[in-house]
């Protein structure tokens, strides 16, 4: 499975994207059921929060994508997000 998050918004507006591979993962039923989760709460289109938030767009393979935004990030999308950006490339 191949996660994509992308990280816009902000105070500085910088987009941030990257990218995890779970193939060959001991952890990967994991992160697949993670990500799953995560999705089925994202809005299909982008969504906003806060002024200078963060907003996110997750793709999983080539099932479309999911749009999320702080404060209202659940467990399941905060999760995932912070693990693609922190072990993505």
């Amino acid at each position: 499975m191949r996660i994509q998050v992308t990280r816009s918004g902000g105070l500085l507006g910088a987009e941030r994207r990257s990218v995890l591979d779970t193939e060959g993962r001991p952890d990967a039923p994991h992160i697949h059921a993670l990500a799953r989760e995560a999705l089925g709460s994202c809005n299909r289109t982008p969504s906003f929060g806060v002024p200078d938030g963060f907003h996110y767009a997750i793709s999983v393979d080539e099932r479309g994508t999911g749009h999320c935004a702080e404060p209202q990030l659940t467990d399941s999308q905060r999760s995932l997000i912070s693990l693609v950006l922190a072990q993505g490339h």
